[in-house]
């Protein structure tokens, strides 16, 4: 009888014991939940991101028409396309490592001839 009793008591214990962790971890992830940002957000950011690194290429003294600067999630930047001077790839990728937001920069940067 004991024995019994025991067991009961304790598959109850360990029922109410499993319900409460339950309950806690959806609350744990109902909480999380508004921490994450839209695909339409992140987009908007990188293209502000995006705007911001091409200013300074252009205030830092490089010719921007034929830079592409792309940018993904988490602020690393590529910069595509040519330049006219080859002193110009250096420089716009330490000019873009120095702007805010921006985690990494890869340099894919050609030199291009003169008219083109």
């Amino acid at each position: 009888m004991n024995v019994i009793r025991t067991l009961k008591l304790a598959g109850a214990a360990l029922t109410v014991f499993a319900s409460v962790t339950v309950w806690a971890q959806d609350s744990g992830t109902a909480a999380s939940a508004p921490q994450t940002t839209s695909k339409k957000a992140v987009r908007k950011a990188d293209r502000a991101l995006s705007r911001k690194v091409q200013s300074a290429l252009s205030k830092g003294g490089i010719d921007t028409s034929g830079i592409n600067v792309l940018v993904k999630p988490g602020g690393a930047v590529t910069l595509a396309g040519g330049v006219t001077d080859p002193t110009q790839v250096d420089k716009a990728t330490s000019i873009a490592k120095g702007v805010s937001g921006v985690t990494s920069v890869k340099n894919a940067l050609t030199i291009r001839e003169g008219g083109q």
